[in-house]
């Protein structure tokens, strides 16, 4: 089968391909665009690599006729269901739960193309209208709440969203191998059983649950909503096992029946994470948008990713729980090559906007001792202290950026994703030899003006709370910061992402953040409201007002006149 074809989104595209069959047909929130970025468009490469036909509905009107939803007919294999990059209620609403006014995922801005719930709606429809089909969901608002969550929206806890939606499989995590095999089991026939052996899925089932070694049982869904005590124990559990190198296998009851998620794949090895980007991506959206804007993709077109996983462990994110605490990096080989690609595309400059991946300096790190981290049972590889096993040589990552900007055509490489300064300096200064090097050129060679780091906070006690080292760490950044900066000539300025209103902070924290002198004549407009999102410790924190590590109270700010004046006190600095 040919590769280079786009997708096709209508059954006037289909029929322009010749195809009399489609194997399988993805619905999705997002605007389609072939770009690894996004995982839509990661899936349907990586299935018709191996032989499968695939369409993409994008953004389909779920308020008229369902049109949308009947136009390509019912596929030889399976639906498949995302909401697309965001949760959909993250996407809509903003920390105040006011309804945002543009989505950056959706063609010229345009609000109200995805309905609340996505992941629910599009699946309860389609078992409506093809109830023998299998709908199988997956991507960020399927994976992060394939337990019971608690729903900041709606305040109060939900089921596994495989009770709601009704759909057959969930597939969590970055879905490459667990929709391979699903795909090729349910082609192959198999059976109920034998599918419920694949890893990385999760099904609903009815009955109930058999306690044996290697099931992790969690409290019920009943039990938990009962007690706060019982959903705080849960979650404990099940980011524990989330961050294991071999987890169980966990069940959680409800109803009548249970929910099983099965343990996940291995890390990916870097064959594997290569065979992922190794695909025919145009890189440009689906010519259905020929002349509209789509922001998201703007931000995106000209980055590169180099690795999947952190190990951070900040508890108010959601990275961990969707693609591992463990890295798993691509080679050299495959970065380059996909470098060198960009000069292909219209309008490339020669600038690439993000070299990176949810934290850009952690290309290539690993334990030191892979026996250790077969065992370790830790969150976070940096928190409360870095652990003495990991490798935070920079070495890998330097000679990467070496590589990239020897490629023909390729004029800057900027670092647009996060960084972890606590991984090439603490408090006695830099950590190894790599570390003042890789300062110095992340500063002066891949620096667009300002470099942005994530502290959150000034006062210790808030930073465990979010499980960040202390902010002198950053007063050590912004002195070393300003010292290459002064030594070159140069004037690019340091700014600091914050949040307010997180479990654990006060008034008198956020006055005293305010203060602090090491923020003195900082750019301080990169600051948010906490907002719960389902499978983060923080908003389990937020809901249960206990710290799930330890089941101690937390002072939790819940009034939204009170929870804005923290946010307010970002400017009143003088």
């Amino acid at each position: 089968m040919a590769e280079n074809y786009m997708f096709p989104t209508s059954k006037k595209e289909v029929e322009a391909l010749g195809w009399d069959y489609i194997d399988v047909i993805l619905f999705s929130g997002d605007a389609f665009i072939d770009h690894p970025s996004f995982g839509t468009a990661v899936i349907a490469r990586w299935l018709q690599k191996h032989g499968y036909r695939v369409a993409v509905v994008p953004q389909p009107n779920w308020r008229d006729d369902l049109r949308d939803f009947k136009k390509l007919g019912a596929p030889r294999l399976y639906f498949g269901v995302n909401s697309g990059a965001m949760d959909s209620m993250v996407n809509h609403y903003t920390a105040g739960k006011r309804l945002r006014h543009d989505d950056a995922y959706t063609p010229d801005g345009k609000f109200g193309q995805r309905p609340d719930y996505a992941v629910t709606v599009y699946t309860k429809i389609l078992k409506q209208l093809f109830p023998e089909i299998p709908v199988v969901i997956g991507g960020i608002e399927a994976s992060l709440r394939r337990v019971t969550h608690y729903d900041y929206w709606q305040d109060k806890l939900f089921p596994s969203i495989l009770v709601g939606s009704g759909a057959d499989w969930l597939i969590y995590g970055m879905g490459e191998r667990p929709i391979l095999e699903l795909t090729r089991g349910i082609e192959a026939g198999r059976s109920r059983h034998q599918l419920e052996q694949i890893p990385q899925i999760a099904f609903l089932r009815t009955g109930h649950p058999k306690e044996k070694e290697g099931v992790l049982m969690l409290h019920s869904y009943e039990e938990s909503c009962a007690s706060k005590k019982a959903f705080a124990e849960n979650f404990h559990w099940i980011e524990t096992h989330a961050n294991m190198m071999h987890p169980d296998t966990i069940v959680e009851p409800v109803g009548d029946g249970y929910v099983q998620i099965n343990p996940p794949y291995p890390p990916a090895t870097q064959e594997e994470m290569d065979s992922f980007w190794d695909m025919p991506y145009t890189k440009l959206p689906h010519p259905r948008y020929k002349g509209k804007r789509i922001p998201a993709y703007d931000m995106i077109k000209f980055s590169i990713n180099t690795h999947r996983g952190c190990f951070g462990g900040c508890n108010f994110c959601t990275i961990a729980a969707h693609q591992g605490k463990f890295i798993q990096s691509r080679s050299e080989a495959s970065i380059l090559k996909e470098v060198a690609d960009l000069n292909k595309l219209p309008d490339f400059a020669g600038n690439i906007s993000d070299l990176g991946a949810p934290t850009a300096n952690m290309y290539g790190m690993r334990g030191k001792d892979p026996k250790l981290c077969d065992i370790c049972r830790r969150k976070s590889c940096l928190f409360p202290a870095p652990c003495k096993n990991m490798d935070r040589s920079h070495a890998r990552l330097l000679n990467l950026y070496h590589k990239v900007d020897a490629v023909k055509g390729i004029r800057h490489s900027y670092i647009g994703s996060g960084i972890r300064y606590d991984l090439f300096l603490d408090e006695n200064g830099y950590v190894d030899k790599t570390s003042k090097p890789y300062l110095k050129e992340l500063v002066l060679d891949h620096t667009s003006g300002r470099l942005k780091v994530a502290p959150e906070h000034t006062e210790d006690k808030v930073l465990y709370y979010l499980a960040k080292p202390s902010f002198k760490l950053f007063e050590r950044l912004r002195a070393e910061f300003e010292q290459i900066n002064r030594e070159a000539g140069r004037h690019s300025g340091i700014v600091p992402y914050f949040i307010s209103s997180h479990p654990g902070c006060t008034m008198h924290d956020m006055e005293k953040l305010s203060r602090h002198p090491a923020l003195r004549g900082l750019y301080m407009d990169q600051v948010q409201d906490f907002t719960p999102t389902p499978m983060t410790t923080s908003s389990v924190m937020f809901y249960t007002g206990l710290d799930p590590r330890t089941l101690k109270p937390v002072f939790v700010e819940r009034d939204p006149e009170k929870k804005r004046m923290q946010k307010s006190y970002f400017f009143r600095r003088k």
